[in-house]
């Protein structure tokens, strides 16, 4: 089991190797105090040629250096200082001190680069960057105003790129937007999916609200950076009247609409009584994993005449949308893509993974550190993001959505030889 927060400041670089493969690893955890150790080791090795070990009796270069306590110095990595202690040598028959030339040496080592700082940075939650900074302030000499300057500097530079993303090389075959809570505010995210299965983050607003207005601005932004729906898209909701209005201005008959099925099922249940929320949650998921329209549609109906004498509040929520919520199954793919665009859950599982990275943060200062770091929250989110499930059956996806808006099929022909 790796020992938590092992002082391995005065250790010596030959013990840290002899060290099981477990303590090695969480070393690795500890890389400023490592680095520490390994410049002290450079400087160690120096002293040892010059006047031997320490309490050893067999001294070379006939006893003519001896070690005279250290004093405090530093190397410069890029742009800060490692604090170490320097060995001081003295030599015997002149009387003065010896300048090491391994201390030259690493005085002038070159640093790592900026992108290796910012590929750091981008890739650490809030938590992290805290305990960053602090292990660089107390064991770098950073100040925390130059920490944080560096990570403005990085996740501008990230922000940009994700902004200017070409879409155009990405044939996107669905299209899920969904909008997330921060600083009062209202982030709304678009997640698209590829045909090769791919899930992209697209892009994001910052919004009051999921008005119909500014995610028309958002949808056409988007195409202007090379999003095509021309082929016909699905486009995956949980039912918010603003982006459906959105969506019928820019896509028009370019789109079919899946609303999100657990959103339907959690908003009919929540007008009944807590006793008899269970029953219904329950029906109403056993009908959108029917395997067919005709088998889905009829127990919805069945709920529906039953939540008659229960609630018509209830029965209100459920007509409300409800075949939006049958498109899979018009298609006949319900029981290949029901799982991965049924429901916004691919974007809700986005948002989460965001969450990790922003909601440490207390207090947001301006609409600039809300991009900043919403960007690299995003960025990083994606890279973990696997392929929607049955993948390889987008093809039928796509087929079947073509038939269904009457987009025809352009064809290439190859004139013969």
């Amino acid at each position: 089991m790796l020992v938590k927060n092992r002082k391995i400041k005065e250790e010596k670089l030959d013990f840290v190797l002899s060290l099981d493969l477990s303590l090695k690893l969480e070393l690795l955890q500890n890389q400023i105090k490592l680095s520490q150790l390994l410049i002290e080791n450079i400087l160690e090795t120096e002293v040892i040629e010059l006047s031997g070990s320490k309490y050893s009796h067999n001294k070379p270069n006939e006893g003519r250096y001896s070690r005279w306590g250290t004093n405090n110095g530093s190397v410069r990595i890029g742009e800060e200082k490692v604090r170490i202690k320097v060995p001081r040598v003295i030599d015997n028959e002149e009387g003065k001190n010896v300048s090491l030339d391994n201390y030259k040496l690493l005085k002038n080592l070159p640093g790592p680069s900026d992108e290796l700082m910012e590929k750091v940075i981008l890739g650490i939650s809030q938590r992290d960057y805290e305990r960053v900074s602090k292990d660089c302030i107390d064991s770098f000499g950073l100040s925390q105003s130059n920490v944080s300057r560096k990570f403005i500097e990085a996740s501008a530079q990230a922000l940009k790129e994700f902004q200017e993303r070409d879409l155009s090389e990405k044939d996107i075959i669905a299209l899920l937007i969904d909008g997330k809570s921060l600083a009062k505010q209202r982030i709304i995210i678009a997640l698209g999916v590829t045909m090769e299965g791919d899930k992209i983050v697209l892009g994001f607003i910052q919004s009051s609200s999921e008005n119909s207005r500014s995610i028309k601005q958002f949808l056409k932004a988007l195409i202007s950076r090379g999003l095509n729906y021309k082929k016909g898209i699905l486009c995956v909701t949980d039912g918010s009247k603003g982006i459906k209005k959105a969506l019928d201005e820019v896509f028009g008959k370019k789109y079919l609409h899946q609303r999100c099925q657990w959103h339907k099922r959690e908003n009919v249940v929540s007008y009944l009584k807590e006793e008899d929320q269970k029953e219904y949650r329950k029906r109403l998921q056993r009908a959108y994993t029917e395997r067919t329209y005709t088998q889905a549609k009829q127990e919805l109906m069945e709920i529906r005449e039953d939540l008659r004498q229960l609630n018509l509040s209830a029965v209100k929520s459920l007509d409300e949308g409800m075949e939006e919520t049958l498109t899979l199954f018009k298609l006949g793919l319900s029981e290949i893509f029901g799982i991965s665009l049924g429901t916004t859950n691919c974007i809700e599982n986005l948002n989460s993974q965001l969450a990790r990275y922003i909601n440490k943060v207390k207090h947001w200062k301006n609409s600039d550190q809300i991009f900043r770091w919403t960007a690299c929250g995003l960025m990083e989110a994606e890279r973990r993001m696997k392929k929607i499930r049955n993948y390889k059956s987008l093809d039928l996806l796509r087929e079947k959505i073509m038939q269904t808006l009457k987009i025809k099929t352009t064809k290439t022909y190859v004139k013969a030889a």
